[in-house]
Order: structure tokens, then C-alpha cells, then sequence
């Protein structure tokens, strides 16, 4: 553990939990007296750690591995050095958070300040309705009407606005606010995530640009986890939908009407115009811009920095700017890299005639 001042010093796992936890296989070996109290990478994990390996790059690094006990894809078992307990998992990584979950609970989600309960200092409207072991830190605010389900958490500062209702189990960062929208059960939304304001929508003319009203909602389904600064645009006559399990990192823009699938990944910096739809399965790199009115197919992947602006079959590949197919964006860029070395190497007296001397 490189800083335990931030999270509890975990109970220890013997071998025996951690092949109940994974799903792994023992590799042939003694595992005995193991007790794992801890995570690391696999250069720097100690004896009391567990690290894995699921990357080729990393390989060289086993052999040299202090770690008490690897998590390993079966290709890389013949490398695993004696004394190292492998455990064999077709998944090592998606193995490992399950570990590290279990080790770290409160690492998942933003964790309340002041404890259990109604912390004093919220603000709590006196026609909210509040399931059992629900907490809601100092300077929260809920407002009428709002309905917040069992085991739900609204850390330090957050909002919860008048009829908004917070599924079971979900939380709310420190300074989060929610309005204008129903939230699922098991939600997590971090810090400063804006969900249910007004999108930007204007009737344009000469004579200035008229404010058109927002009056749909947000709707987020279970098990969506929504970065920190992300902001999500209630619909302006029907609902901006969020569906289940999908993951939305930090700083993230989603503009009124939009439909996200199920179980998509969208990553930092995007920006997604309004009257979008995302199929399931979807994902988003860094950075990638959609134009209005667009439809990404189920299962489609866009590369980073990329501008979409047609739709997208189901499946498909896409990157660059306009986005298309990876293959012929990967053939533009060949092409343009050769013209542009043709042109550094032709000599003065060749340079096209009007050409800058």
C-alpha cells in the first residue's frame, strides 16, 4: 500500500478467499501460510501484496517480482518465478478488481464525512421521504418531494432537488447536484457531476435568440457510474437517457435528448450534441466530438480526438476528423505522412512552379 492514511488497514486474504473471490486456479505450488494484505504493481508489490499480469509489455517484470501472489493469464504461467503463488485466470485484471474491492470497499465511491445518519448541517425539506440507513453529510441540501432509497448517500454539499428521486444504494459526491431526474439503484455520481439542468436550447433569429423551455428529465438506469465534473442536460421535450451500467469519466458533456445505451464507456472530454443516440456497448475515446441527431451503432468504437458527424453502423471502428473507418483513415494518414516526406525531399529547383521560394 503506498499511502494507508486514506483508507482502512484491510483484513488479510488467504488463498482459499481469493480463489472463492476470482474464480482463479491454483497453479501447482505451496501456497501455504499465504495471507494477502494488499495490492501492488507488479514491480513494486511486497510479499503481502497482490499484483497481476494481463499485458505482454509488463511480462518481463514477473520474473523479478517481489509480489506474494500473481493473478496471470495461462500463457504467462511458465514464466511465474518459484516462491510466487500464481493464480491462473482467464481475466487476471477484471480477477483483480474483485480483489482489490474486497480489500478497499470504500475506494469504490465517494464516502460520507460525518458518519451515518443525517449529519447536522443538512438540510432535509420536511416533505422529502427518506428510506431507512440513508446518510446525508453537512451542508447537503434535499428538497420537497424528493424520494432517496435505502443505503443511498449524499455527501457534503450536494443537492437533491424538489421530486428527484436517488435509487438504493447510489451515492452522491461532495458538491454533486441532481435535478429534473430519476437515478437508478446503485448509481455512483462523483464529485461536482451537474446532472438535470436545462440544455441549451434556443430558437436563433436575427431579432435575437430565444430561450425554448427544457421540460424533460434525465433518467439514469442502475449500476452507472458518472465522473467527477461531468454534466448531463435534461431533454427539452422528451428524456436524456443514461442506461444501465454504463461508465462516463470525468469532464464529460451530454447535451439534452441524448440516449446513452446500455453498458457504453465514454471517456474524458467528449462532447456529445443533442438528439444523440448510443446503442449498446458503445465506446468513446478522449476527446471525441458528436454532432446533433447522430446514431452510433451497438458495439461501435471511436478513437480518440475523433469528430463524428454521420451515423455509424453497429459494430464498426471509426477515428479521425471527419471519422470514418479506421482502415481509411489509417490510409489517409499514410498517404498524407508520404506526400508531405516527397515534398521535404524534393529539391529547390523542383518545387512546383508559384510555389513559396
Amino acid at each position: 500500500m503506498i499511502e494507508p492514511r486514506f483508507f482502512s488497514k484491510p483484513e488479510p486474504l488467504d488463498v482459499d478467499r481469493l480463489l472463492s473471490i476470482t474464480g482463479a486456479t491454483l497453479a501447482a505450488g505451496s501456497a501455504e501460510g499465504l495471507a494477502i494484505s494488499g495490492i501492488g504493481p507488479i514491480d513494486r508489490a511486497g510479499p503481502a501484496d497482490l499484483t497481476f499480469l494481463d499485458n505482454p509489455a509488463y511480462a518481463a517484470d514477473l520474473a523479478e517480482s517481489r509480489a506474494g501472489a500473481c493473478l496471470l493469464a495461462p500463457k504467462f504461467l511458465d514464466r511465474a518465478p518459484a516462491g510466487l503463488v500464481a493464480l491462473v485466470s482467464p481475466e487476471p485484471y477484471r480477477a483483480f478488481a474483485r480483489v482489490a474491492a474486497a480489500l478497499y470497499p470504500a475506494a469504490s465511491r465517494p464516502q460520507p464525512v460525518f458518519g451515518a445518519g443525517v449529519a447536522p448541517g443538512a438540510i432535509v425539506h420536511p416533505d422529502a421521504r427518506l428510506e431507512p440507513d440513508v446518510t446525508i453529510d453537512p451542508g447537503a441540501v434535499v428538497g420537497p418531494r424528493a424520494e432517496i432509497g435505502r443505503g443511498a448517500v449524499i455527501c457534503a454539499n450536494a443537492v437533491v432537488g424538489p421530486d428527484v428521486r436517488i435509487g438504493r444504494d447510489s451515492v452522491l459526491g461532495p458538491g454533486a447536484t441532481v435535478v429534473h431526474a430519476l437515478i437508478g439503484d446503485r448509481v455512483i455520481l462523483h464529485q461536482g457531476a451537474r446532472i438535470g439542468q436545462d440544455g441549451f436550447g434556443f430558437a436563433m433569429g436575427p431579432g435575437g435568440h430565444l430561450k425554448v423551455p427544457q421540460i424533460g428529465r434525465v433518467v439514469i438506469q442502475d449500476d452507472v457510474e458518472i465522473g467527477a465534473n461531468t454534466t448531463i442536460d435534461r431533454g427539452a421535450n422528451r428524456d436524456s437517457v443514461i442506461g444501465e451500467g454504463s461508465k462516463i469519466d470525468n469532464l464529460v458533456q451530454i447535451a439534452h435528448n441524448v440516449v446513452v445505451g446500455r453498458h457504453c464507456v465514454i471517456v474524458s472530454q467528449v462532447g456529445i450534441s443533442g438528439s444523440v443516440t448510443l446503442e449498446d456497448f458503445v465506446v468513446l475515446g478522449g476527446h471525441v466530438g458528436v454532432v446533433g441527431h447522430v446514431r452510433i451503432g451497438m458495439g461501435a468504437q471511436i478513437a480518440g480526438s475523433s469528430n463524428v458527424r454521420e451515423d455509424v453502423p453497429p459494430g464498426a471502428r471509426w477515428g479521425g476528423t471527419p471519422a470514418k473507418p479506421v482502415r481509411d483513415w489509417f490510409r489517409e494518414m499514410t498517404t498524407l505522412k508520404r506526400i508531405a516526406s516527397e515534398g521535404r525531399s524534393r529539391p529547390q529547383s523542383e518545387a512546383p512552379e508559384g510555389s513559396p521560394s
